[in-house]
């Protein structure tokens, strides 16, 4: 037991068994009856309308090894708008880490970062660590995969809370130590003084987290970064930081960049999904849409990989529902061939996935796919799934993220 309760509070533990991870939620609902309603769910329907508070354009990543130069991010773009959660998914070495550490200027060391980083009509690729010092913590800040490694464990609570408030803001230690109590119970941690005066160890993996998040408000920052929030936590403690974040936003109105492998945690809090694979955006749209009627092979792959509420049962048409993991693994950085990464993994290649480099394309106002079937003109292989605007092959539903919330993934042809 994770014992995240500790405290008292009433959202990091229940009585009943853990949620399905396909949830994201403890509430039991599929992702299908939460995605799809954009930020209107959550207060903040001007953001469609906003200009972007974060615009990311052609962002590249390179780090020297062995005499050349090896691609960790290539060519990305991405917007962020005021009040928004922008949910980046994919798996383990995508790049999806770098590149929202690249954006608070704490990428590897000895990279070198072009193209363009915009905050609030500001450039940030090629700050000084100077101007970073006050743009860092301060505008944007970032909630770290692992408390326990981002708190310090010989000071208070408190104080790493506010340390970084009196060096922006020049308030006394009275003040910090007051704004202390006020950032705990932000984050719904109950005990005042008491808590703030306690150490790192003194609370579970859950309300670690929670102080971090503490800390990363503390200057009212108007962008958070939140790096696998909820990777080290159990289910029914990740519903908590979830819904946390999501009534933080809310209350605040500061935008999210939520990094996550994970797409059930974003069906029930992000506006909109980018899904990232080698480096690259190969597609993003709301979180309707994406989760909804992916059109990427790999972000149905992604679905079809979540484990469901029907595991272990039977399905409405009759078949078990097993876990259904993308064969082979991703490409290491710098060992990326022409054509389409993902072609070695995909089932759905065509003529041409092997030599050309899928670039994204607008399908929607606000959709893009970087795939070769998405491109008007393409051939479609005929065991491969429709691309946008083709008809629908017979026996392969239409919009393959409802038949996961209902229990009954696509089966592609053996």
């Amino acid at each position: 037991m994770s014992g995240d309760n500790v405290l008292g509070t009433h959202d990091d533990g229940g009585t009943g068994g853990p949620a399905p991870v396909v949830d994201g939620t403890a509430t039991g609902l599929p992702l299908e009856s939460r995605a799809g309603t954009g930020t209107a769910r959550t207060g903040t329907a001007s953001a469609d309308t906003a200009e972007p508070l974060l615009r990311v354009s052609g962002l590249t990543v390179t780090l020297p090894r062995a005499g050349r130069d090896i691609t960790l991010v290539d060519g990305v773009d991405l917007e962020v708008r005021p009040g928004e959660v922008l949910g980046v998914a994919g798996e383990s070495g995508s790049g999806k880490t770098v590149t929202g550490m690249t954006l608070v200027g704490l990428g590897p060391d000895r990279a070198s970062v072009t193209g363009s980083v915009r905050f609030d009509g500001r450039e940030l690729v090629g700050l000084p660590d100077r101007e970073w010092a006050r743009v860092r913590g301060r505008d944007i800040a970032v909630v770290f995969q692992d408390p326990s490694s981002a708190l310090h464990p010989m000071l208070t609570v408190g104080r790493q809370i506010t340390d970084h408030v009196r060096r922006h803001q020049g308030i006394s230690r009275k003040q910090a130590a007051a704004r202390a109590v006020e950032l705990l119970d932000l984050v719904r941690i109950p005990g005042g003084a008491s808590a703030a005066a306690r150490y790192p160890h003194q609370f579970s993996g859950g309300m670690r987290q929670r102080i971090a998040i503490a800390s990363a408000l503390a200057c009212g920052p108007r962008l958070l970064i939140a790096d696998e929030p909820t990777t080290a936590l159990d289910v029914t403690v990740q519903a908590g930081i979830v819904e946390l974040l999501d009534e933080l936003r809310r209350e605040t109105g500061m935008a999210v960049l939520m990094v996550t492998h994970d797409l059930g945690v974003l069906s029930s809090v992000a506006d909109r999904i980018a899904v990232f694979y080698s480096g690259r955006v190969i597609e993003t749209g709301t979180v309707g849409e994406v989760i909804g009627a992916p059109q990427h092979p790999y972000t149905r792959g992604l679905l079809q990989a979540l484990p469901h509420a029907s595991l272990g049962e039977r399905s409405a048409v009759g078949h078990a529902v097993p876990l259904r993991p993308i064969p082979g693994s991703a490409p290491a950085a710098g060992a990326l061939g022409p054509g389409c990464p993902f072609r070695p993994r995909c089932s759905s290649a065509v003529d041409g996935c092997d030599r050309e480099r899928p670039v994204p394309v607008h399908i929607g106002p606000t959709r893009t796919v970087a795939c070769l079937l998405a491109e008007p003109g393409t051939a479609r292989p005929a065991d491969g799934p429709p691309g946008p605007g083709t008809a629908r092959r017979a026996g392969v539903p239409s919009n393959p993220g409802a038949v996961l919330a209902a229990g009954a993934p696509v089966r592609r042809k053996a």
